[in-house]
């Protein structure tokens, strides 16, 4: 394919915008779509106040701030990404809506250009069956916040060619992230063990074995986790945790990813963690 200069960024949310800025500080020239330009342009904003802070902390100079926000451009229409040679959709996790996606993709981008999907845990293999040149399709998963997380997780799929896979080690290095290569399967490798400890840690809760802040404890302290895994459920949001436990339990069978009573009652009750001000914490 032709060098990797334009990247599309499907879905201005969290994850999104984090993925477009740190192409765009990589110097990368990045299309922000979401469904309305309103969306979008909130992404980019979001940019810019990160980026600000940056600047505050002495972590990012004026002149790349500026740099990088010169780089970013917004729209609402799928054809803006027609340029890039990389499409990263950031979507929320429904299959149907990144295989159709993956279909418009595949008639608006020219045949070579990488379609790469940031699923945490959904099959590589399905969602690339979708598009007219499925070994152009890869995952790229990031994690959250993007610009401050060092991987970056290659999920191959199915289809996935060598040269797919090559390229996007270049883009991973070059926006500076360590990256793992995992092959299609449920989880791949981040979410599924970090699913499952999440699960063990809720079940340890709802039999009160301890306090939420000292089963977190003991992951931050004894193992050297920066959250614990009750704090990480609340930051990633419980109904999605729940989602993928389901998921990955219908996936394999397995009584580890079985979700737990607790989680499945505080998903009903609204406690979704951070984004609705509780979960295993008030905030």
């Amino acid at each position: 394919m032709s060098e990797l200069k334009r990247v599309g960024v499907i879905g201005a949310g969290t994850m999104g915008h984090g993925i477009a800025q740190v192409s765009a500080q990589a110097g990368f020239e990045v299309v922000l779509y979401d469904v309305t330009k309103a969306a979008a342009d909130a992404g980019r904003a979001k940019i810019e106040k990160t980026l600000g802070v940056g600047v505050e902390k002495q972590k990012v100079t004026p002149e790349a701030r500026d740099a990088a926000i010169s780089k970013l451009s917004t729209t609402d229409t799928l054809d803006a990404l027609k340029g890039c040679q990389l499409v990263v959709e950031a979507a929320p996790e429904k299959l149907a809506l990144k295989q159709e996606l993956f279909k418009q993709l595949s008639a608006i981008c020219a045949a070579d250009t990488i379609l790469a999907t940031n699923t945490s845990s959904l099959s590589l293999t399905e969602i690339a069956s979708a598009a007219s040149n499925p070994g152009r399709v890869v995952g790229l998963h990031f994690f959250n916040p993007v610009h401050l997380m060092k991987l970056l997780e290659v999920v191959r799929a199915f289809q996935t060619s060598d040269e797919t896979i090559a390229t996007v080690r270049a883009y991973g290095a070059a926006i500076g992230k360590e990256l793992i290569v995992v092959k299609d399967s449920p989880g791949f490798a981040s979410s599924r063990l970090g699913v499952a400890l999440g699960l063990e840690a809720t079940r340890m809760l709802e039999e009160g074995v301890a306090s939420a802040e000292d089963i977190d404890r003991a992951m931050k302290l004894g193992y050297g986790h920066p959250m614990g895994p009750l704090e990480l459920g609340d930051l990633v949001g419980l109904d999605v945790r729940l989602a993928i436990a389901e998921y990955l339990y219908a996936e394999t069978g397995s009584p580890t990813f079985r979700p737990p009573q607790l989680l499945k009652k505080m998903v009903r009750a609204g406690k979704l963690g951070k984004k609705s001000g509780e979960g295993f914490y008030r905030y």
